[in-house]
């Protein structure tokens, strides 16, 4: 009976170092698998005061400053009193070991809008064909405002000027929605009497796919001549792609209905830097062809301030 009662408890015994090594098992796992998901390592980019750039894998930040692992030269330590910002870089933004930095100029084609916004606080300056400037401004993530004016009528005395108010939002995943007004304003000298305003512009909506790199949008909007609205839309086919970190290619099209439909196309390429971008492109239509078979050239640059 002694024997039987000892094989019953060397069963249990058994039975319960089974069970409880097939539960504390997946406990180590669980930790051992803990332990070896390190956390990934960061990409930083940090600008200093003197306007160098530096990048690198994030190793560290004491009172020396913050240490950088850099593909050209190694280990670094950039002095705290020399730091201008740090920004983390998105690993989505590497293409190829390549960090491409963002489209700064992803709110607008040539002159034509986009439905992407500028962010709350930033702002960008536009040049056209070294005369004509305009400013924009991220009031919010959706809303932006702009203005400006064209250089050579300022010194004639009837300067013209314009207001850009936007207002554009996300309604999927690669789709986005806009509208805005494009109100342009020139004050007409008259000998005889006080100087008069006559106003003229676009109001319009905008459809956009796609991403801020490569995308399309089509438009429609209604001109107008102080009060007096047009009887056919415009219809703008506009897009961009980007072929590499600092070149992409830019089209914006206007499409006027009338009896017969007309209108203007282009076509360019843009090169971009992390805040500034350069349009060289060629404005065309069937009269433009007769002349000039490119086109007429198109030239401006943007710089973006900000975040």
């Amino acid at each position: 009976m002694s024997t039987f009662a000892a094989v019953i408890r060397q069963s249990i015994l058994t039975c319960s170092f089974i069970v409880l090594v097939s539960i504390a098992s997946p406990l180590f796992a669980q930790t051992d698998t803990t332990k070896a998901q390190a956390p990934a390592p960061q990409r930083w980019l940090v600008e200093t005061k003197d306007g160098s750039v530096y990048q690198g894998i994030f190793l560290g930040q004491d009172e020396k400053g913050i240490r950088l692992r850099t593909a050209s030269a190694g280990e670094i330590t950039i002095p705290m009193d020399q730091v201008k910002s740090t920004r983390i870089l998105d690993e989505r933004n590497f293409k190829n070991g390549e960090y491409w930095f963002e489209n700064p100029n992803a709110t607008r084609y040539l002159f034509g809008p986009s439905a992407y916004s500028l962010r709350k606080g930033e702002a960008y300056y536009q040049n056209t064909y070294l005369v004509l400037n305009s400013f924009n401004y991220g009031v919010t993530n959706n809303f932006t405002i702009g203005g400006g004016f064209e250089l050579i009528s300022t010194f004639t005395g009837e300067p013209t000027f314009f207001i850009t108010p936007k207002y554009a939002f996300p309604i999927a995943e690669k789709w986005r929605a806009g509208a805005g007004v494009l109100y342009l304003t020139t004050t007409l000298g008259d000998d005889e009497s006080e100087d008069d305003f006559s106003g003229m512009g676009i109001g319009y909506s905008v459809l956009t796919y796609g991403n801020t790199d490569n995308n399309a949008t089509i438009g429609l909007g209604y001109g107008f001549v102080d009060s007096e609205l047009a009887d056919r839309p415009v219809i703008t086919i506009s897009g961009m792609t980007r072929l590499s970190r600092r070149f992409g290619l830019v089209s914006e099209n206007w499409i006027v209905p009338e009896e017969s439909i007309g209108g203007v196309f282009s076509y360019g390429i843009r090169h971009m830097g992390e805040r500034i971008t350069v349009d060289l492109a060629f404005i065309n239509n069937r009269e433009i062809a007769e002349s000039i078979a490119i086109g007429i050239p198109y030239v401006d640059f943007v710089v973006k301030f900000g975040k």
